[in-house]
């Protein structure tokens, strides 16, 4: 049962994490936007641990953005989190001060988002953006500050790092920006990274070699990543675990290989189809019939049931709840097990389409 923020114990961001304990701990997570307080993330629960890489699926509106926001503390007015628990390192996140969240960002917490160039002053030098936090969180002298900032460029794949330490924003492309904004994130070497699309606007290229420093940086610092991303192909080449969003619940969360090879939800595998099909010939994409529920629609059933091809009456009648498949993936799906060879046969079949006819 999730409990309510006064019910939530709360911890100081300075506690030493438990050796064996995940970096992140969510659990029951519930959240509201608008006046009328509607429902648009409810019992949501999943672990990070120390070097995983967690991937965040799922169509606009599902509430993957809403959930990691939430972690970061940057959820925006009107929106709240009414009920459940977010722990960071035993951290409770869900109760911390402005204050607190200060504290936290950027040291124990990063953050890296889609179109860095938003995030940066125009007006410094990305220079000065890196070495500011170095000075003021690790209390490192001008020069200190400066010699690590020209290291971290270097190690996030700029060339030149000591030129580039002088560019304003304008002077970098998408891609040099994109690392700039990574190494700022784990300036303060942080336990979790949050990436929220954060290859989107690149080409596939400088896509690939952004997320080879998420990988090496996941490596070498052991650092925990939720990477939310409508790319299923970077799923797949990128993390350990995926969670795959569906109106506002977890519907389907395995191990990457597991899920991208034998989806065990109906949603997961028409998500896995469309990614992969389509009638080049006439330039028409494959899509998902019909409509998500709108935010704090209660259906009495299954919420993906009027755009599955394999609902039955009982999926209709009653929520259906997330349970744990003999593989350890978790499900939300009555029919799970029962489907899975019908699944993989479906996503198969899509990538049949793969090929573009010269």
């Amino acid at each position: 049962m999730s409990r309510s923020p006064s019910e939530r114990t709360t911890t100081g961001p300075d506690t030493e994490p438990e050796p064996s304990a995940p970096v992140l701990a969510v659990e029951g997570l519930h959240i509201t936007v608008g006046a009328g307080r509607t429902e648009a993330v409810r019992d949501v629960s999943f672990t990070v641990g120390a070097g995983e890489a967690v991937g965040v699926v799922g169509e606009s509106g599902s509430g993957k953005t809403l959930t990691c926001r939430s972690l970061l503390g940057v959820l925006a007015p009107g929106c709240a989190v009414s009920a459940g628990s977010a722990r960071l390192d035993g951290t409770e996140l869900t109760t911390l001060s402005a204050r607190q969240w200060e504290r936290l960002r950027g040291v124990r917490l990063g953050a890296v988002f889609q179109d860095p160039a938003s995030y940066l002053n125009p007006a410094l030098t990305v220079g000065r953006q890196l070495t500011e936090p170095l000075r003021i969180r690790l209390g490192l002298g001008r020069a200190e500050a400066r010699a690590r900032a020209v290291e971290l460029f270097g190690s996030v794949g700029l060339r030149r790092p000591a030129e580039v330490f002088h560019r304003y924003p304008h002077e970098l492309s998408g891609g040099m920006l994109q690392r700039v904004l990574i190494a700022i994130a784990v300036a303060c070497d942080p336990r979790l990274l949050v990436a929220d699309e954060a290859t989107t606007a690149l080409d596939t290229v400088v896509q690939a070699e952004v997320l080879d420093v998420l990988g090496r940086l996941r490596e070498e610092r052991g650092l925990a990543l939720l990477l939310v991303t409508h790319d299923l192909a970077v799923v797949a080449e990128v993390t350990d675990r995926v969670l795959v969003f569906y109106a506002g619940e977890i519907v389907e969360d395995g191990r990457t290989g597991d899920v991208v090879s034998g989806p065990a939800h109906p949603y997961t595998a028409a998500l896995l189809s469309v990614a992969s099909a389509g009638d080049w010939r006439r330039r028409e994409l494959a899509v998902i019939p019909g409509r998500p529920p709108e935010a704090g629609a209660e259906p009495p059933g299954c919420r993906f049931a009027d755009r599955c091809g394999f609902a039955e009456d009982r999926c209709r009648t009653a929520r259906v709840p997330l349970t744990t498949a003999p593989d350890g993936r978790r499900v939300r799906c009555l029919r799970a097990g029962e489907l899975t060879a019908e699944l993989t046969r479906s996503v198969t079949d899509s990538r049949a389409f793969e090929e573009v006819p010269a």
